[in-house]
């Protein structure tokens, strides 16, 4: 079984000893119920650094008054024996009370304009706030000098960089590419939420996505494409949120620029799933 701390003082104390022996500290942070993608977190940190460190904890302050909080699977034990398989070190298991110390109402929050202001940030008023509090809270717990985030939740990895580059954290990022299941869904915790039927069609927004981007690589604009793709997934059952193409940096997307992201947000049932596919118009492979 992993290392498992749940206090503070053990993590810090841990930490300390692995600095005064010179050795590198890798991060992954998560809310746990892990899968495969995850754990190709841990494994492209393994290549970087000496030691790696999890957080499991499922962040309130990141969740709207209607969203899942309440439901988000909770799978500690699960989480801990798939990470110790993976070759993670350290699983730091914190409670509210341990992250929050003075309470929800009395939090500090991290707000990063800009980035934070479009798609989900739109859709899901403080969402953002709330990843940007724990994960800034989270490099201060644990010190890391490289910390891995999954590409899936590609406005989160925007939202990251914007705070490390403003705040000036001494912590590379390391983004790691989307992890899927064999018919082309990207892996999420929210998956299992999908009911037999919902699970069939989901495949259907890397599709749309797909779609999207052989059509502006064969000239149409970007606005037809992504109203094409907004149209397929209502085909297939989604209530879609949106569907953009933007630039790589998230600022709006003109058409005639080489490099883009395509963006989708939408719902099967009571099930939201975001993805995007990175490109170029003209075909070029994408170095990412």
């Amino acid at each position: 079984m992993i290392d498992t701390v749940h206090d503070l003082a053990a993590l810090r104390a841990r930490i300390a000893d692995w600095k005064r022996a010179g050795l590198r500290i890798g991060l992954v942070p998560t809310m746990g119920n892990l899968h495969a993608g995850h754990f190709s977190l841990v494994a492209a940190l393994r290549a970087r650094v000496d030691r790696v460190v999890a957080s499991v904890f499922v962040n309130p302050t990141q969740f709207g008054p209607n969203e899942d909080f309440a439901r988000y699977p909770r799978t500690p034990d699960q989480d801990a024996q798939g990470l110790a398989a993976a070759g993670c070190d350290l699983l730091w298991l914190p409670s509210v009370e341990a992250m929050y110390p003075l309470g929800l109402h009395n939090t500090v929050t991290v707000r990063v304009p800009g980035v934070t202001e479009v798609l989900d940030g739109a859709h899901r008023p403080g969402h953002f706030d709330g990843v940007a509090t724990v994960v800034a809270r989270l490099f201060n717990q644990v010190q890391p000098d490289v910390a891995a985030f999954g590409r899936k939740d590609y406005q989160q990895l925007a939202v990251i960089a914007h705070l490390v580059a403003d705040l000036a954290f001494p912590v590379e990022l390391l983004p790691v590419a989307i992890a899927r299941e064999s018919d082309g869904l990207a892996m999420s915790s929210r998956n299992q939420y999908l009911d037999a039927d919902a699970r069939t069609r989901a495949p259907a927004m890397q599709a749309a996505l797909r779609a999207l981007r052989d059509a502006m690589q064969g000239g149409a604009s970007a606005a037809d494409a992504a109203a094409e793709a907004a149209v397929a997934l209502r085909e297939a059952g989604f209530v879609v949120d949106y569907v953009e193409v933007r630039a790589p940096d998230l600022s709006a997307h003109v058409d005639g620029q080489q490099a883009a992201v395509a963006l989708a947000a939408a719902r099967l049932g009571a099930t939201r799933l975001i993805d995007n596919l990175e490109f170029s118009i003209d075909g070029t492979p994408s170095a990412r």
